[in-house]
């Protein structure tokens, strides 16, 4: 599933191409996507775009009137092609723009959405979510207090939107290896030191993630076609049963919250 990351380096690929463009029609070939597409996206034609944004792992398209929400779910694609371009098999959506191009979104899986959020409205999606990690909202402090009395995992509770958003399982597994803490260990028995550590290493695997394009496992690629190529980053994520970078222990691998957890038992407690 797309993470912050490769939701981002989405967002920067797209919006070059978006910016002040006028939406001249509203192609939708497949409405019954996670939710289904309302119809009040073809108030959308005729009007200009604004800005592209990001919160946690949606987009918002600013359009003035509304933003149309998209969600990559877990194998969604934007591609900005030429309009004459010939959809392809799970092309579910277009937004033809004025210069000739379109914004094409592809989604095999259909776990995608894309919502109608009238100005001055805030959809029940983006309600409740944390601070965005890479801003100076998300601090130490507010992890620290947060986390006071949680016997959840702390790779739990560091992946909880309403604690901070956009740390997905890849990054959640990285930062947590680079702060050397056991992804077992009970959020509420980590000390103020420790998440001071933690959230700085939070930023770094982030910001480190969108420079080099996010993460190809699978599904992803960037908005031009390439992968991304912070997977030859990876120190524990996917590496079960081979040696640790750091002291050539063996990464082990656990579940939890339903989540593959990878981590080494010498190097984080």
């Amino acid at each position: 599933m797309p993470e912050l990351p490769e939701v981002e380096v989405s967002r920067l690929g797209i919006s070059s191409h978006l910016v002040g463009q006028t939406i001249t029609a509203v192609i939708v070939r497949q409405p019954k996507l996670r939710w289904p597409i309302s119809d009040e996206l073809k108030l959308a034609q005729g009007q200009q775009i604004k800005a592209v944004k990001r919160r946690a792992k949606y987009l918002l398209i600013d359009i003035g009137i509304a933003h149309i929400v998209l969600h990559l779910g877990m194998s969604g694609k934007l591609r900005v092609v030429p309009a004459s371009v010939q959809p392809i098999k799970h092309d579910h959506l277009d937004l033809v723009l004025a210069s000739g191009k379109c914004l094409r979104f592809n989604d095999a899986r259909r776990f995608g959405a894309c919502l109608w959020q009238p100005a001055g409205e805030l959809l029940p999606q983006l309600r409740n979510l944390g601070p965005e990690p890479l801003t100076e909202a998300f601090t130490s402090q507010h992890l620290f207090t947060l986390s006071r009395g949680r016997k959840t995992p702390v790779k739990s509770f560091i992946m909880d939107n309403e604690v901070v958003v956009g740390v997905g399982n890849i990054y959640a597994n990285e930062a947590l290896f680079m702060a050397n803490i056991d992804p077992r260990r009970a959020a509420g028995r980590i000390s103020l030191q420790r998440y001071q550590k933690l959230t700085k290493d939070i930023k770094e695997v982030l910001a480190s993630a969108i420079q080099q394009g996010g993460t190809t496992l699978k599904d992803f690629t960037q908005s031009d076609g390439s992968p991304g190529y912070f997977r030859q980053h990876l120190r524990v994520y996917g590496r079960a049963g081979k040696a640790c970078e750091q002291c050539e222990g063996t990464i082990s691998s656990v579940v939890i919250g339903q989540r593959n957890t990878f981590f080494c038992p010498r190097c984080q407690r």
